[in-house]
């Protein structure tokens, strides 16, 4: 399994998202994308309504049904309600519970940088475990160290 780390350093998790969720779908895939935090999910949703003016990335959030519908789905919990094998976790915050996924996508903005060490860190010596770092180089993503 993958662990992409995404240090965002100059946009939110809400402008990062679309085009990962892009290329999920493009790759006939399932993306689910947690956040404990409400407000973010909603500026999530919105971004992904908008990335493109030719075309939308259909998406729901929990609760509003229709979830294993959904090729997106955000969700404040990692219970993927889509049958995703994908997630985001566009908080910042490290969940064990990821690791039950094919590939985590872990966005973490400045103030998470301890807690994305720790967890970079944790899963160093696990097996099947393959890690790596991104970090925003102007407008492009490029893989660190």
């Amino acid at each position: 399994m993958q662990v992409d780390f995404y240090q965002l350093t100059r946009d939110p998790a809400y402008l990062v998202l679309p085009p990962i969720a892009q290329k999920v779908l493009d790759e006939g895939r399932r993306l689910l994308v947690v956040s404990s935090d409400a407000e973010e999910l909603t500026a999530i949703s919105s971004a992904l309504w908008a990335w493109k003016p030719e075309s939308f990335l259909a998406h729901a959030q929990v609760g509003q049904g229709s979830e294993m519908e959904q090729p997106i789905l955000l969700s404040q919990s990692t219970e993927a309600a889509n049958a995703a094998r994908l997630v985001a976790l566009a908080d910042g915050v490290w969940r064990d519970e990821a690791l039950g996924f094919d590939r985590v996508f872990y966005l973490f903005p400045p103030d998470k940088t301890d807690e994305a060490r720790t967890a970079w860190k944790a899963l160093k010596d696990r097996d099947g475990i393959e890690r790596r770092y991104w970090k925003q180089d102007g407008g492009k993503w490029r893989q660190g160290p």
